[in-house]
């Protein structure tokens, strides 16, 4: 029989054709319909879609029956939907868009992340977000859930540069930055080739805790001092320590500092925290502890765990007098001739400039430990490569530096930063994902110390002190020397079409742009 008799004779119908389809694209649902397409003039308008392209979109009511299937779980449902079929059922209110990860389990996670895009995306008044440049392929996202974002739509890549290395302790390291500012690390590099030359840095850790301040409400300021007493007595401090360290092995309680306001009370519980940054740690110490206080003053309110007499991420007084995570002192000797050499400046500009600006002029501006030209530049650029908070860079990076001739004949100089509020960990937090465990690796502080709790933390935060020293010197001597608006016109412009000479005549002697 021939093939056209064969068609005619067959009963192969048009239902056959649809029926068979749909089964292709439930075996491949990935690529049942296409994404959005856009015009080239920009537009972020879809484009009309043809009859081929949503042909295989099923109805509401279909999707809901294979979604809401009471026979299986509902992530195995949604792999027998495409995209567009998740994002019709979301829109119309049946999928939440915050649980697609839960939803879809730890093998979909990229697909939840794309398709959260598209939702967002077509609900937004640009549209862009679908086919933006923001990247999200390719990302271990299993990290990410329930530990460091929510409604994750991708991920932003920093560039990474490594300044130095810089000898700290004896031992030479590599400054990782990760930074979008040009100058910044050449200029650090700078420093550091300063400071090697003269022997490297000695740091001294000053102290060690991380802290938390509670806003207690009494019924009067009587009731209110008699808990302070208490507190401040060897049976009320006894009873809150054993409290507070029943909650973890690493969380010791060093200090309890109170104070009184009205009827309200401000306990500042500080505690070490292993080779974590502490946070979760130390509050959780502290609900523990005011739970054994409130047996013996049950009329207290505990109005809010933190109740800003911590300080975490503001500026305040407080943390720069008491500290506040590690409190580290960073020195180093630079021989005359370095700083002629390769800073080029002289021992007695850079001195008379450290006062001028650093001192004289942060005391005019009333500055709370400020009194530098930009520790929190090199400071957030480590931060930001090896997952630390960066909202806490606001009270990390308080940092006093001094200058001074050294020496027999003052030829010398003598220099130093003074950070009493460094916040930092190697575990929890953004220490789990991969590209800043990576840093830590490079480093050599990734993860918990096995022998001694909480020494890759300090190591980590003598590296930062020391590289804030050597990022100090660089610009200090920029400015006296009258070199950083050269660097920074060289170094620090958006040139697409002309980019600047990768090497400026003095190597690095300009950088930040706020200073």
């Amino acid at each position: 029989m021939s093939s056209i008799a064969h068609l005619h004779t067959s009963s192969f119908s048009i239902q056959d054709l649809e029926l068979k389809l749909k089964q292709v694209r439930l075996a491949h649902p990935e690529q049942s319909l296409p994404s959005p397409a856009y015009s080239d003039s920009g537009s972020s308008s879809p484009k009309e879609c043809q009859p081929e392209e949503s042909y295989f979109l099923r109805s509401l009511k279909e999707c809901l029956a294979i979604y809401e299937e009471p026979s299986r779980p509902r992530g195995e449902s949604l792999l027998l939907l495409s995209d567009e079929e998740v994002i019709m059922l979301a829109n119309n209110g049946n999928i939440a868009t915050y649980a697609l990860e839960k939803l879809f389990g730890m093998d979909q996670l990229e697909r939840a992340v794309r398709i959260r895009r598209a939702i967002i995306s077509r609900a937004s008044s640009t549209g862009r977000l679908e086919s933006s440049s923001i990247p999200f392929e390719n990302y271990d996202y299993s990290r990410v859930l329930g530990a460091c974002c929510e409604n994750v739509v991708g991920y932003i890549p920093i560039p990474l540069g490594v300044a130095g290395p810089l000898t700290v302790d004896g031992k030479q390291y590599p400054i990782p930055m990760a930074t979008a500012e040009g100058t910044l690390v050449a200029s650090t590099s700078r420093g550091c080739k300063a400071l090697n030359a003269g022997g490297g840095v000695t740091t001294v850790l000053v102290g060690d805790g991380m802290t938390r301040g509670p806003a207690i409400d009494f019924p009067s300021a009587i009731r209110a001092g008699k808990a302070k007493a208490w507190i401040d007595s060897d049976d009320g401090h006894k009873i809150l320590r054993e409290a507070f360290e029943s909650t973890s092995r690493f969380a010791k309680l060093k200090s309890l500092k109170t104070a009184i306001a009205g009827r309200t009370l401000y306990v500042r519980f500080a505690t070490t925290t292993g080779d974590a940054m502490g946070m979760n740690m130390i509050s959780k110490g502290t609900e523990k502890a005011l739970e054994a206080m409130q047996k013996r003053f049950p009329e207290m309110v505990v109005l809010a765990l933190s109740g800003n007499y911590c300080t975490d991420k503001k500026p305040a007084a407080i943390n720069w007098i008491e500290g506040r995570g590690k409190s580290v002192v960073a020195e180093a000797v630079i021989p005359g001739h370095v700083v002629k050499t390769v800073l080029k400046t002289t021992v007695k500009d850079l001195c008379n400039l450290n006062v001028k600006k650093n001192l004289m002029g942060s005391a005019m501006a009333g500055s709370i430990g400020g009194f530098n030209a930009h520790a929190a530049n090199i400071l957030t650029a480590i931060f930001l490569a090896t997952g630390q908070d960066p909202a806490q860079n606001v009270e990390s990076s308080m940092c006093m530096t001094l200058m001074e001739p050294s020496g027999p004949d003052g030829e010398d100089l003598l220099v130093s930063v003074t950070m009493p509020c460094i916040e930092v960990g190697t575990v929890g937090g953004g220490t789990v994902l991969a590209p800043q465990q990576g840093v830590l690796d490079m480093l050599g502080v990734r993860g918990a110390h096995p022998k001694q709790p909480g020494q890759n933390a300090q190591t980590l935060a003598r590296i930062i002190a020391s590289a804030v020293l050597a990022g100090e010197l660089s610009l200090l001597s920029a400015l006296a020397a009258g070199h950083l608006i050269k660097a920074h016109m060289a170094h620090n412009r958006s040139q697409a079409n002309t980019p600047a000479a990768s090497v400026p005549a003095t190597p690095g002697a300009g950088l930040a742009s706020r200073v």
